[in-house]
Parts: C-alpha cells; sequence; structure tokens
C-alpha cells in the first residue's frame, strides 16, 4: 500500500480556534466523531464520549478498549469528578509478587488491573448524555470495521512497539499482523474490535463486566498465567468524587483527588503561589528553574503519599495546606538545582480529549493504557488492549501504595480544568506519563502570569523533571537558557525536534459567547467546531 512521508521540514503554527461547540483531541478523526455528535443534537458528553470510544480505534498506541478513564465534568452549574480506574484482582497479594524481586512488572499478564473506561463511558452517557448510547459508538465501529488511515505520529510510536510487544500474548496477531507496524496513510482495519464495540453499546457495557467479554478477558489472562477472573471484573465500580484544587493568582485549578497525579500540579502550583514565578519573563532561565525546583518538591511527596484514598496515611488537604507548602518553598534555592526528598506530613503511553457545547457544558476526560500499548496483552477475537496499570503499584512493605487485593495503583492520567471566581474558565489536559502534573502546572503559569491563549500554551517549549538533577528541555529553548540552568545544576538534556516526550496538550478556554481551543503542535491533533 502506498504512504505519505510524514517528515514536516519547517516549523509549523497552528491558530486558535473559535466556535460555540467545539472538540479537541490528539487525533483528527476522533475529534470529528465527536464534532458529528455535536451537529445531530447530542452534548458536549456525548461529544466527548463519541471521541473516546473513537480513539481506542484510531490512536491504539495511547489507548484501547482495556483503558482506565477519570474525567471533570461542568455541567453548566457546578464541577463533578469520575475516576473510572480499576483495582487490581482480589489474588494480588505482596506474596504473589515476590517472584518479580522488588519491582512491579512492567508489561504482561501481571501487570493488568480491571480495565475501567467502559464504565466511565456507560455512567457520563446515564447521567448527562443526550443521544442513544449506541449511536457514539457509530464513528469507532466504522473504523474499526472498514479501516482509516494511521497518521504520522501514531505510525510512528506503533512502530517503536513492534519489537518490544511482538512477544505478549496476542499482541502481534491483533496490531501487527502483517509483522510490522502500519505506516503513515496506510490503511488499517481490526473486525474484532467493531465486534467488541458492538456488543458492548448493545449491552450497555454489561457484556465487559458481567458477561462475554469479561469471561474472555478474565479466560485469557489466566490462560497466559495470570490470576484475574471474572469476579474481579463483577467487582469494579466507577466513582463520583469530589475534585480538589488550589488557587492561584486569581485562577482555581482543580483535580481528580488521588490515587492520580492530579495532587502534584497542585503542589506545585501551591509552593509558586508564595514565590511569584511570573515576576521573571516568560521561559527565561530564573522562571523555568523556579518552575523546576517546584515540581521536585511536589513529585518528592506525590511518590512518598499519594495512593488509592483507601491505603493513603495523609490527606491531600493535609498535602495541599498553605502553610507546609510556604515551608517547603523556602528550600528552593534560586542559584542551586535542589535534588529534595519528602516532607515530614502528619501520618493519618494516553489520550486526552476535551469538549464543551453552546449550553455551557464543559468536559475534561482522559483515558490511557499507559506505556505504549500497556501490557501488551491482546485478547483474542475482540481486540481488546490490556493497560499495564499495576505498574503503579510498589512492592516496599509498608508503602502506602503497596501491592494488595482490590486495590487502585497509583495513577499518572488527570484532566484538569480551570474556573475563576466560581464559573468555568477552562478544560484541558497535557497527556503524557509524569509529564502530567508538570504539563498542568505549566499551562497555569502561561494562562495566570502571561494571559495566552489555548493555542500560545501549547505550542510554548516545555521542561521535564526526570530524576535527581536530570531535567529534560525541548529543543525550543535558546542556548543561553540552556547554559545558564547547567550552570545552576541541573543535569540538562535537550531534545530533538519532534519528539514526543513532553506531552500533548489540548485546551478549550470559555468566552461571553463561544470557545476557544488550541490543539498540540507535537502531535496530529485536531481542535474543531462550530
Amino acid at each position: 500500500m502506498g504512504h505519505v512521508d510524514p517528515h514536516l521540514p519547517y516549523a509549523s503554527q497552528r491558530s486558535p480556534v473559535f466556535a460555540r461547540n467545539i472538540v479537541s483531541t490528539s487525533q483528527p478523526l476522533a475529534a470529528q466523531a465527536g464534532s458529528q455528535m455535536l451537529a445531530r443534537g447530542g452534548n458536549a458528553i456525548d461529544a466527548i464520549l463519541a471521541t473516546a470510544i473513537t480513539l481506542t480505534i484510531v490512536e491504539p498506541c495511547s489507548n484501547g478498549l482495556g483503558s482506565d478513564a477519570f474525567a471533570l465534568i461542568w455541567d453548566g452549574e457546578r464541577l463533578h469528578g469520575l475516576n473510572a480506574s480499576g483495582r487490581s484482582p482480589a489474588a494480588w497479594t505482596p506474596r504473589y509478587f515476590e517472584k518479580y524481586n522488588g519491582r512491579m512488572p512492567e508489561r504482561g499478564v501481571d501487570a493488568v488491573t480491571v480495565p475501567g473506561c467502559v464504565s466511565a463511558w456507560r455512567m457520563l452517557s446515564e447521567r448527562w448524555g443526550k443521544l442513544p448510547f449506541e449511536d457514539l459508538f457509530e464513528p469507532a465501529i466504522r473504523y474499526a470495521r472498514d479501516g482509516y488511515l494511521v497518521s504520522p505520529t501514531i505510525a510512528k510510536l506503533w512502530a517503536q512497539s513492534v519489537d518490544e510487544l511482538s512477544a505478549y500474548p496476542g499482541w502481534k496477531e491483533g496490531f501487527a499482523p502483517n509483522g510490522r507496524a502500519p505506516r503513515a496513510g496506510e490503511l488499517f482495519r481490526y473486525p474484532d474490535q467493531a465486534r467488541t464495540l458492538e456488543l458492548i453499546a448493545k449491552t450497555r457495557g454489561e457484556a465487559y463486566y458481567r458477561g462475554e467479554l469479561a469471561e474472555k478477558i478474565a479466560g485469557w489472562i489466566r490462560e497466559n498465567g495470570g490470576v484475574m477472573d471474572v469476579a474481579d471484573l463483577a467487582a469494579h465500580e466507577a466513582d463520583w468524587v469530589e475534585p480538589i484544587h488550589v488557587d492561584y493568582k486569581g485562577y482555581r485549578l482543580h483535580e481528580i483527588p488521588p490515587n492520580g497525579q492530579g495532587i502534584g500540579a497542585l503542589i506545585s502550583l501551591g509552593i509558586l503561589g508564595h514565590l511569584n514565578p511570573g515576576q521573571y519573563e516568560c521561559d527565561s532561565a530564573d522562571h523555568v528553574h523556579m518552575q523546576i525546583e517546584a515540581m521536585k518538591l511536589a513529585f518528592a511527596d506525590m511518590y512518598q503519599y499519594a495512593a488509592d484514598p483507601a491505603a493513603m496515611r495523609v490527606t491531600p488537604a493535609d498535602m495541599l495546606d498553605p502553610a507546609y507548602l510556604r515551608e517547603r518553598s523556602k528550600l528552593i534555592d534560586m542559584k542551586r538545582a535542589g535534588d529534595p526528598g519528602h516532607g515530614d506530613l502528619p501520618r493519618g503511553g494516553t489520550v486526552y480529549l476535551t469538549a464543551a457545547d453552546a449550553s455551557g457544558m464543559m468536559v475534561s476526560f482522559i483515558q490511557s493504557n499507559f506505556k505504549g500499548f500497556g501490557s501488551g496483552v491482546v485478547v483474542p477475537g475482540t481486540g481488546i488492549s490490556l493497560q499495564n496499570r499495576g505498574w503503579g503499584f510498589k512492592l516496599a512493605k509498608g508503602h502506602a501504595n503497596e501491592v494488595g487485593p482490590r486495590k487502585r495503583p497509583f495513577h499518572t492520567i488527570i484532566p484538569g480544568f480551570i474556573t475563576r471566581d466560581g464559573k468555568p474558565h477552562m478544560s484541558f489536559g497535557v497527556m503524557g506519563g509524569s509529564m502530567q502534573a508538570q504539563g498542568h502546572s505549566q499551562m497555569m503559569l502561561r494562562l495566570a502570569d502571561y494571559g495566552q491563549n489555548p493555542q500560545a500554551m501549547a505550542d510554548g517549549p516545555r521542561w521535564r523533571v526526570d530524576d535527581g538533577r536530570r531535567v529534560a528541555l525541548e529543543h525550543a529553548f535558546p542556548a543561553d537558557v540552556v547554559e545558564d540552568l547547567r550552570g545552576r545544576g541541573h543535569e540538562i538534556t535537550v531534545a530533538e525536534r519532534g519528539s514526543t516526550d513532553f506531552g500533548r496538550a489540548q485546551l478549550i478556554q470559555k468566552l461571553d459567547d463561544g470557545y476557544c481551543a488550541g490543539s498540540e503542535p507535537r502531535c496530529d491533533g485536531q481542535a474543531v467546531g462550530f
């Protein structure tokens, strides 16, 4: 089959998109699927679900039919949170994992927790959707059965997975049937996924958790040495949760509470609120250094304390206490890079999509298989690629995030939402592993300190804390900024142009009579509206 060269020899620039009904995500066909639901008279919930369902087909390297999901929903009056991450199988005891020598497996059947995205689709549709549930599946079913032309970024990420994942149960047969990944512009079909989607749509997800699909998922995992069973799937429940927040210069950033990493963005922002990074030129060495140091402090606490809420020994309120964050802010040395540990608190691979409609409803939604196709396990005859969220557990005895039965692991995926004076201002996200909390913090500063529009916020150069003093910067940072940061002790790596390792942002800002959206220029995404 023919394909096109996806290389772009020149830096490109996107314009913000203005409309009264709008969808923004990382793959154009999925964004357009959501827009079609709005055009049919659906609302932002219908749009977000059609987009999410389609993304499982057209962006399989980041999410799939075995993903988890989280959402923040402005229903026109208030903000709601949904945690649809799955829990571990009942047989996942610390003793079961002793064979892994102190580290959770990253791939395979022992990395798979119960997938939650299907439960999110059903719960959101039942509570707010206007269109019939089955209608939301039409675009995805069509692309699975008839095929779609693979987009450039996805083709690149897909190809990077072939060598590693071909050995895992069912993956090669499902996603590399010709022994390779599809190329950019090549047609890819996966009819098994169409049949699975039809069954989910017809049964409103019951087949997935208590029927034919549940039996196939559990059966395949057990056939390959795992311990998940149909009772684990039947026991799954997604939860409505109260969002947590931090205020910064008149804006309020809302996040889903742990087990997700949204609290990391809030801690960072709470620390920066005591230091005023807006006094520095945007993207200058001082500006970047201060953010990096605040994020290190945030991560130190997040990785120590954030876990399944039922297992946490401190509360989110403890972690966000203004007096505590003020003391943490004093640890930042503007002349030297630090390597901080966690504070002493009192004890007690992803897709992002957003949609908004003319009625005022706004939805911030994220679903993920985690590390590039997740576990690598694909259930034969279904096209269900299972996430590897179990990797988020620890095997350290007594840690809040220690692996255990029917427990949620620490999660990286987070949707973001910003209000101002109690009114909606922006739904947004920056998908991409540990980059997400860092990206949320960076977006907030671009908005609150420098008044950037959503597309400029997405376009701006990004940094990423890795561990210790190791920091990655995008190629767009000036050489003098890079050298200044190195002089302060940061161990800097500058990424090549085209790197997808700094997250992928989608943003929708509320205006008086509509919305302004920005979409990630580093990938295939699109904001579309009318």
